[in-house]
């Protein structure tokens, strides 16, 4: 072989493991076609089974066909999520009716524990008593409800009608007490 031709086998290579690599992405997708759904407006709500601060498990299929839910993600050393329950509480009460129902999901560390960033688990039936929160908070330790969720970040906060599909997520902290996620959330009960 002659030098020329070594240079011209090497300098194909990298091409050939992107093919390669490429190809096993592709197969994969192929593979998990029917597991891998987009959790966003207009698709199914994925199924959870997340405890209270009590240990009584809270699933999605138990407000199906019953309750517009709306799920927020949130941890208790969120700024964001200090600054956006007040609002959520608001509208808890103003709407008060019973086909409504607010499920805060923390996905804090255990109490004097540290999540794997570091983070200290915070006492989520404090943070709540201190902002005057009435609505159901939950506490999913591990995380679960992130990779079900498909979430970024917290807070994020999806808005699943009473048929289980998702018709609002919404990244980052917001006033869901304002006109628009008011008539929105009026429009699901009334279906």
């Amino acid at each position: 072989m002659t030098t020329s031709t070594t240079r011209r086998r090497s300098s194909k290579l990298p091409y050939v493991i992107a093919a390669i690599g490429v190809g096993l992405v592709v197969l994969l997708a192929w593979v998990n076609r029917g597991r891998l759904q987009p959790v966003m407006p207009g698709h199914p709500a994925p199924e959870f089974a997340v405890p209270d601060l009590t240990g009584e498990i809270y699933r999605l299929s138990d407000f199906a066909g019953e309750k517009v839910v709306l799920l927020n993600v949130w941890a208790t050393w969120c700024l964001p999520c200090r600054e956006e329950m007040p609002s959520m509480e608001r509208l808890y009460a103003e709407l008060d009716n019973e086909d409504f129902v607010i499920l805060a999901v923390s996905i804090d560390a255990t109490f004097s524990g540290f999540d794997i960033f570091g983070r200290p688990g915070g006492d989520i039936q404090t943070f709540a008593d201190s902002l005057g929160l009435t609505f159901k908070m939950l506490h999913n330790v591990t995380g679960d409800i992130q990779r079900t969720y498909q979430t970024t970040g917290v807070p994020e906060t999806f808005l699943i009608g009473k048929d289980g599909l998702i018709y609002k997520k919404v990244t980052g902290g917001t006033l869901w007490d304002s006109p628009a996620h008011r008539a929105l959330i009026l429009r699901l009960l009334e279906q």
